[in-house]
């Protein structure tokens, strides 16, 4: 798969996470439930295993949360936006870590058990890795300055926040693993017309709601 290829798939999935990161987020949140939870046991974990199906190739679920982070700096809505996005970005990272470093081919998971497993053991690191790159970075690029027991104070929240995500893995890793036989053979002139489409109806979405609500 060419480059030009790989590149339009990170802007494709990574629109894509940082959209569901802005709306669907922020729906959620409002309604009162743990929205960093919840999307990453529903959409960021199982988003950047299907796009590692897709493109098996090492660096492009990097780039999907270089994306999504910078999109979810646009969020009209509510929360911290520095915060949410260095958390977006922090998981992409991890994920790459995860799955590079151990040299994790998710088409050797061929039982329920296995696929279960990795679900958990990858949302888990990367929700709670991603919330502890949060609050390290956070008040530095604040200007206010990272104090570790700060950190150590958080650290009993951040752990058993972690559950929830790797829970909702257990079956949306093994659900999109489904999907495993999935093969990008669109020809470029319809794949890149259609990438490229969606991901520019995500941005103008999210944009355009910031505009609206800062008026």
């Amino acid at each position: 798969m060419d480059k030009k290829r790989l590149f339009a798939g990170i802007i494709l999935f990574g629109s894509l996470w940082g959209f569901s990161e802005v709306i669907i987020g922020s729906m959620i949140s409002e309604a009162g439930f743990p929205s960093g939870e919840l999307m990453t046991g529903f959409f960021a974990v199982p988003l950047l295993i299907l796009s590692r199906f897709i493109y098996k190739r090492p660096g492009i679920q990097f780039g999907m949360g270089l994306v999504a982070g910078t999109l979810r700096i646009f969020n009209p809505f509510i929360g911290c936006q520095i915060c949410s996005a260095i958390a977006i970005m922090a998981e992409g990272a991890l994920f790459e870590l995860i799955f590079t470093g151990f040299s994790i081919d998710l088409e050797d998971l061929k039982s329920l058990t296995m696929q279960s497993s990795i679900g958990v053991f990858s949302a888990y690191v990367i929700f709670v890795g991603g919330y502890i790159v949060t609050q390290i970075l956070t008040p530095i690029v604040a200007g206010s300055g990272f104090y570790f027991e700060n950190l150590i104070v958080f650290m009993p929240r951040i752990l058993s926040a972690g559950i929830l995500p790797a829970l909702i893995a257990t079956f949306s890793v093994p659900l999109i693993i489904s999907v495993k036989k999935l093969d990008i053979s669109i020809k470029d002139k319809i794949y890149y017309p259609t990438t490229m489409g969606i991901s520019i109806c995500c941005w103008i979405a999210v944009i355009c709601c910031w505009v609206v609500f800062r008026l």
